[in-house]
């Protein structure tokens, strides 16, 4: 055996401590609360470029982490900017009117911030004013006299002209004769015998019955056609006359009313010195002179039947309102527009449909809503891309509306339930910057696959997890805490709950030169440590209460672990942790489940023979390990041929296999793992079963850093324990993962003490020696590897079957047909024998 000592990770290295003592202050209430973005300079630079910068395609895209602080970030930053310069940064007020020559294309009005509700309430008021005022100069004297002059004008034009022609109809011995027809009457002409009006019906009878003479009834019936025709052309005076008389009314009524129109809209319009409020304001006057009519006083309406609850219709005279699509009295600044719901209604807006009495579905410009890019018009958008990508319709509105800086409101109906409404509102100029909050992958997904994606989204904003653990950082993190004691009313801090909290950060962030910057996660654990606080009835929050914070956390989601731990105990899975095995080794896993992370060892093994199948990967040949996993196998087999081919093919079949494991398996950091149990198999030297291993590899033999080292740590370390602690267990680790630990405190004592070891590793050679207890071995200077060691052994073995294979196939011309038959048609999913054969 290898009389050597191998080098652990000191003491020390093996978890980063905050001492309490060296913080520059006691509690928490002797630290100014943190008003600053903490470690997410670059980010910071990038928003503040965006936000600077009014050009079109300069909106942003912050990715990042959750929890490190986006949205809190953007607000800050946001808010900061308005206090800088407020004035001249109020966005107009929107409001939409009615366009009376084209009802279906409503006009757009912007006014000063304020000024579009007080618009507004200035039409209401005027219309409510003619309402009252119009019917009064109606029922003027001097209006109605008039008024009278006029009509007793028609009318008496009207009589003379009937009465000369009944005249004339009487001297020609005819009668005029009101006929009634349905509810009218009109006059009909009768010619008159012996005094008295006949028709000519009658007439034709006597003449068939020889009572009258018949040329008298023919000169009868010319005449009475000549009469006729006269009073048909009288009638057509009298629709004339009454077309005349109703224009000279007309013309009355305008007279009369216009300078009360006219002075009314005046001072709205010296109120609103706008040319689009002008142009409004002088088509409104224009349509109330046409439709008079509708602010005479109306007759009472008779009350509704007994058990008819329908409301009677009411003239609104809504033409006349106007609609504040976007009221920004309110606003001190630009306006930040959070939108929680981004779909396609509240993101641009839409036009309401509403159903009259008589079910008919109607809409019109009053009924046109603003979404939040309006209302951010002139300032800042901020939504999820996640919620926004989800929403139909929303991401190509949105390209279009940030491209052409215009948006046009319009109903989505994306199922078609309704017809398309044929409102169609007057275009927006649009000058709205979207920050949109995402994840990083969706970025270069919409990066790579939309064209206009980068000419729109032009700043990207990246927020790191982590910041360098300095000084300065740790006061920001201890100013961070004494916030969130303020923010949510929580004990203070002592220093010693403070550095735990640190270390907290650091243990999260996987490097112990590092800080998290997920303060959602730091925040959590200071309302959880509080509430422990409480219950223990102490005044601060110490130490204890943090780590006891981080213990029952990790109880409420590590049912798994326990249910896992519980097999290995009970023998279910099987796990060795004391003696020696050949091909067989511990390998550490890790299992992510999204609130919890934790460790366990796998128990690798290899079985080797005499063959040319190369290096079968089980997993892979049952579909269940990923390409990670399998660009580990085929390093190994790289490494196999830079160390032992050199002088020789190899030939042997070995298979590798993660015992137990159905669930899959992915990963390259059992790559090292699976060429010492692979070594072993090949030189028969067993490895020891005390000690679980993780560690990528390459071709060259060099032990490359993994994930989770903690965690894997951790979990070899409670199996352990759990089965007893000899002095022999520990881990070995790669050299370059001694910066990421931040091992547990029980973990910690324990290696202190001797019962527990962790073994950094450089190389293949090195770990070995750990394992077996025998000399790697290096390469003499006659190209051969030393006897009796692990290099040497193997490397005789791998000759000795490469002997065999030749003297087997050499057993006959048929014999060796047969093994060709036999290698032909292999799966191409395994890894072939790293030479060639001839």
């Amino acid at each position: 055996m290898l009389n050597k000592t191998f080098e652990e990770v000191p003491i020390e290295k093996l978890r980063w401590r905050c001492d309490p003592d060296t913080l520059p202050f006691k509690t928490t209430e002797s630290i100014h609360p943190c008003d600053e973005i903490i470690g997410q300079d670059r980010a910071l630079e990038a928003i503040r470029l965006g936000l600077d910068i009014n050009g079109i395609g300069y909106n942003i895209f912050v990715t990042g982490l959750a929890g490190t602080g986006r949205f809190t970030t953007i607000k800050c930053v946001l808010e900061e900017m308005d206090e800088m310069d407020i004035k001249g940064k109020i966005p107009n007020d929107l409001c939409y009117v009615n366009n009376f020559k084209n009802p279906d294309m409503p006009h757009m009005i912007s006014l000063p911030a304020g000024q579009g509700n007080a618009f507004k309430k200035e039409m209401e008021n005027l219309i409510e004013t003619l309402k009252k005022k119009i019917p009064l100069i109606f029922e003027n004297e001097t209006y109605l006299n008039k008024k009278k002059e006029v009509v007793e004008k028609f009318r008496n034009r009207q009589a003379e002209m009937f009465r000369e022609f009944e005249k004339k109809v009487n001297k020609e011995g005819f009668a005029l004769v009101q006929i009634q027809m349905g509810p009218y009457s009109r006059p009909g002409i009768f010619p008159l015998v012996e005094g008295n009006p006949v028709n000519i019906d009658q007439l034709e009878t006597m003449v068939e019955e020889d009572k009258f003479s018949k040329e008298e009834l023919e000169k009868i019936k010319g005449k009475q056609t000549g009469l006729i025709n006269e009073l048909e052309d009288i009638f057509k005076e009298t629709r004339k006359a009454e077309k005349e008389i109703k224009e000279e009314l007309t013309s009355l009524d305008n007279e009369v009313i216009s300078p009360a129109i006219k002075d009314s809209i005046s001072d709205i319009k010296e109120k609103f010195n706008f040319e689009k409020v002008q142009q409004y304001l002088d088509e409104v006057q224009e349509d109330i002179l046409a439709n008079l009519g509708r602010f005479r006083e109306k007759e009472e309406t008779p009350p509704p039947l007994p058990g008819l609850v329908m409301p009677q219709q009411v003239d609104s005279f809504s033409e006349y309102q106007a609609n504040v699509l976007v009221d920004n009295s309110e606003t001190k600044g630009a306006p930040i527009i959070v939108e929680t719901t981004p779909n396609y209604r509240n993101i641009f807006g839409t036009v309401e449909r509403v159903v009259e009495r008589s079910g008919i579905w109607k809409t019109d410009f009053l009924h046109i809503k603003a979404g939040s890019f309006l209302r951010g018009n002139g300032g800042y958008l901020i939504f999820n891309v996640l919620d926004a990508l989800m929403e139909p319709g929303v991401w190509p509105a949105l390209k279009r509306t940030l491209k052409n800086q215009v948006i046009e409101i319009q109903t989505y109906d994306p199922l078609y339930f309704f017809s398309t409404s044929a409102l169609k509102p007057e275009p927006i100029d649009c000058n709205t910057k979207v920050i949109m909050i995402g994840d990083t992958h969706i970025y270069y997904l919409l990066y790579s696959l939309d064209d206009d994606f980068k000419k729109i989204f032009k700043i990207k904003a990246d927020f790191d997890s982590v910041m360098n653990k300095d000084n300065e950082r740790i006061q920001q993190y201890a100013s961070f805490i004494r916030k969130i004691c303020d923010q949510d009313k929580l004990r203070p801090f002592d220093n010693s709950g403070i550095a735990a909290v640190i270390e907290y950060g650091v243990r999260i962030a996987g490097r112990q030169k590092k800080l998290s910057t997920r303060f959602h996660l730091v925040a959590d654990l200071l309302r959880e440590a509080n509430y422990w606080a409480e219950k223990d009835g102490s005044d601060v929050v110490t130490e204890k209460q943090v780590d006891k914070t981080i213990e029952k956390r990790a109880y409420r989601v590590n049912l798994i672990e326990e249910k896992i731990q519980e097999m290995i105990d009970d023998g279910t899975i099987l796990i060795d942790s004391d003696g020696m095995v050949v091909g067989q080794v511990n390998g550490l896993s890790v299992y992510n489940l999204g609130d919890y992370m934790f460790g366990k060892p796998s128990r690798i093994t290899v079985k080797t023979s005499m063959g040319k199948a190369g290096i079968i990967n089980i997993e892979r040949e049952a579909e269940m390990s990923g390409p990670t996993h399998n660009k580990g196998v085929y390093i190994l087999a790289g490494y196999l041929r830079g160390k032992y081919a050199q002088d020789k093919p190899i030939t042997m079949s070995a298979s590798i296999c993660f015992e137990q494991s159905y669930s899959g398996v992915d990963g390259d950091s059992a790559s090292s793992t699976e060429i010492y149990a692979l070594l072993s198999s090949i030189s028969e030297l067993p490895l020891r079963q005390d000690i679980a291993v993780t560690g990528s590899v390459n071709q060259k033999g060099e032990i490359q850093p993994i994930g989770g080292v903690n965690e894997k740590i951790e979990g070899f370390f409670d199996v352990c324990k759990a089965k007893g602690l000899t002095g022999k267990q520990g881990v070995m680790i790669p050299h370059l993962n001694v910066d990421d630990l931040m091992l547990r405190k029980d973990v910690v004592e324990a290696v202190k003490e001797g019962k527990f070891h962790i073994y950094p590793v450089k190389t293949i050679d090195q770990g070995i020696e750990i394992l077996t207890g025998v000399e790697a071995g290096e390469r003499l200077e006659d190209g051969r590897l030393k006897e009796g060691t692990v290099n040497g052994l193997v490397d005789e073995k791998l000759r000795e079957l490469g002997m065999k294979i030749k003297e087997f196939e050499g057993g006959g011309e048929e014999g060796a047909k047969e093994e060709k038959k036999k290698k032909k048609g292999k799966s191409s999913r395994r890894v072939e024998s790293p030479t060639c054969h001839g």
